[in-house]
């Protein structure tokens, strides 16, 4: 089996690190480089960069963060926010970026998914989905920072998204997201068992537990989480520790 991935998450905004509940009360934790690299030196799988309102702002991404950053870290750095163009693609894999994460543009734009995929390869397209729950049982999608209801079935949508040559669903709960009792494991398990790409869960992680059951639980490659790393309640280390005490395999320093 291949190793679970634990991936730190830092939402930037004016170019800090900044994090909230259910996508608003936002508030700023710290710098981004300095963030990132003590994340590295954690033993993070990954680092995922998310420009939060860039989309919603009508900018592209943070090309100077995400090139101080890839000077200081050594493990793949995934950007996203704001990419609505190839050209972004482009200049965000130029500036240092591993992968690229596409979300309200890949909506709007399916094509975008296609051609990255077709330039760049499959493993540079990392497609997020921001879902909430509906009252039927079914799960939407919302782009622009959950702003916006696209009335789109989140399933139907990520299976879309493999068939255009996506290598990776980035899936995070509105629902969950920053209020720390666990991860969304019913529209995860929808979503896996609906695609054969990588999964990464996102939006609820509070303790140690929650990332044993979401590998336990679901078929979920990786698990990211924020705001427990960021206000050191937790450390990659620890949780890693955890996972190998339940016979779950991740890669250690």
């Amino acid at each position: 089996m291949l190793a679970k991935r634990i991936i730190p998450c830092l939402d930037v905004r004016e170019g800090k690190v900044v994090k909230g509940i259910n996508f608003v009360g936002i508030k700023e934790v710290g710098d981004p480089v300095e963030c990132a690299a003590e994340y590295d030196a954690q033993g993070a799988d990954e680092i995922v960069f998310l420009d939060i309102t860039a989309s919603h702002e009508g900018r592209g991404t943070m090309l100077d963060v995400v090139r101080r950053t890839a000077k200081k870290v050594f493990v793949p750095l995934t950007v996203g926010g704001g990419i609505r163009t190839i050209d972004d693609f482009r200049d965000t894999l130029r500036a240092g970026a591993d992968k690229v994460s596409v979300n309200s543009a890949a909506v709007k734009n399916p094509r975008l998914i296609r051609e990255a995929a077709d330039i760049f390869g499959c493993q540079c397209v990392v497609v997020a989905i921001d879902a909430k729950k509906c009252p039927d049982g079914h799960y939407t999608v919302v782009i622009n920072g959950g702003r916006i209801d696209m009335g789109i079935d989140a399933v139907e949508w990520a299976k879309k998204a493999e068939e255009l040559g996506a290598g990776e669903i980035l899936l995070t709960s509105m629902d969950t997201d920053g209020v720390k009792g666990g991860f969304d494991l019913d529209m995860l398990n929808a979503v896996c068992s609906a695609v054969k790409i990588p999964v990464i869960a996102s939006g609820g992680c509070g303790t140690l537990q929650h990332f044993t059951d979401v590998f336990e639980k679901t078929g979920a490659a990786a698990a990211l989480a924020a705001s427990l790393f960021h206000y050191k309640e937790l450390t990659v280390g620890q949780v890693k520790s955890e996972l190998k005490k339940h016979d779950i395999p991740v890669r250690m320093v």
